[in-house]
């Protein structure tokens, strides 16, 4: 698989997780999704010191094929307003999230590194008190390579909304930071507003933007997406920037789970273990010969029994051709009953796709990781 862009989508979900869901289950195009105020949700309660009851454990939306990028919450007055999603066919770019760097609930930093070079995307999240920007401001963070600086930034300005008339001081803070970081204010394709009410009495906004660097040959040309926004009042917004040529292998070796080669691994391995002398290990080099003959064990028997398979960007989950039915239904009519209709009719395919998985590990026979008590036999 040869890599030479990477395709960025961002939206305000306003704590939506089905959005989150469908978004993660239906944007394969994209490589990296940036989500603004994500939904937190109470798990459940784990085992506590200072609480008999336990505590509660939050978490947000996660999925197999993405690879989830979020500040861990202390308490529910610290929930992180920004996660970034990146796709598991990009793990060979080595994706991290920068804490060291910047630490704020309302800010990831996400590196990755391209040819041996390290390059950054900053997700953002401004609240009416314009914290990240005072963050940033006061921190004087100093980073290169930054490609892009999106998210919601709650300002309005008239350098970027023609229905507001006024300039903001809050802007000046913006563009120093944004020039701080060599970055430049990109004009979509499509200039529209970004931010729709739901409140006859209320206007639409531009709150929504997009910093790239400067002179990029990207400038100016990222798209802003009515038609995918689906119920949250903030459009998503997207962009394809160039990186350095990347190739990375499409192939990839496993053995399918409850597979005929699944059992002839097992047994080959015990097999193979069962021969292995393993007395007088008196000495260090004895001990690591006996280690290195089952590590060579494993890996000649993987081998024989692994299938190929090709990687790909988007492996099938829950989702079923009624929910595209229905999400199309929502995308024509922009209706709040097609809206119901869709969130019910994927609860009922989500839940029945993890109670047949549920029922498949409690049927499931043993797993390879039991072997020892399998060979103790």
């Amino acid at each position: 698989m040869i890599l030479k862009s990477l395709k960025i989508l961002s939206q305000n979900v306003r704590k939506n997780s089905l959005i989150v869901q469908t978004l993660l289950e239906t944007q394969k195009d994209f490589d990296i999704i940036l989500i603004q105020e994500p939904p937190w949700l109470e798990i459940r309660k784990v085992l506590s010191l200072s609480n008999s009851e336990g505590d509660l454990f939050v978490g947000t939306s996660h999925h197999p094929n993405w690879i989830m990028f979020g500040r861990n919450p202390t308490n529910n007055n610290d929930l992180p307003r920004v996660v970034s999603y990146v796709n598991i066919c990009l793990s060979p770019l080595r994706f991290l999230l920068r804490k060291d760097i910047i630490n704020h609930r309302d800010i990831k930093l996400l590196s990755f590194v391209n040819n041996n070079l390290f390059f950054f995307i900053l997700n953002m999240y401004s609240d009416s008190s314009h914290s990240a920007l005072k963050y940033l401001k006061d921190t004087e963070v100093n980073i290169d390579n930054i490609l892009i600086m999106t998210g919601d930034f709650n300002i309005r300005d008239s350098l970027w909304d023609p229905t507001f008339p006024h300039h903001s001081p809050i802007s000046d803070n913006l563009f120093i930071i944004a020039n701080s970081f060599n970055l430049t204010l990109s004009i979509a394709i499509n200039p529209c507003l970004t931010r729709y009410s739901n409140v006859a009495e209320e206007v639409n906004l531009a709150l929504d933007l997009m910093f790239l660097r400067n002179g990029s040959p990207e400038l100016d040309s990222h798209l802003i997406s009515p038609k995918i926004r689906l119920s949250s009042d903030h459009t998503p917004l997207s962009i394809e920037i160039s990186i350095i040529e990347e190739i990375f292998p499409s192939l990839k070796f496993t053995i399918p789970p409850n597979s005929d080669h699944e059992k002839a691994f097992i047994d080959e391995v015990i097999l193979n273990f069962k021969t292995l002398n393993t007395n007088d290990m008196d000495e260090v080099n004895k001990l690591d010969y006996v280690v290195q003959r089952i590590g060579h064990i494993t890996d000649q028997v993987w081998k024989c029994n692994a299938k190929k398979s090709r990687i790909s960007k988007h492996l099938k989950q829950w989702w079923l051709d009624k929910c595209s039915q229905a999400l199309n239904n929502y995308r024509r009519s922009r209706s709040l009953e097609n809206w119901k209709t869709f969130k019910k009719v994927a609860k009922n395919v989500k839940r029945s796709y993890f109670d047949d998985k549920i029922q498949e590990i409690a049927n499931k026979r043993k797993s390879p990781w039991e072997l020892t008590s399998w060979i103790n036999k």
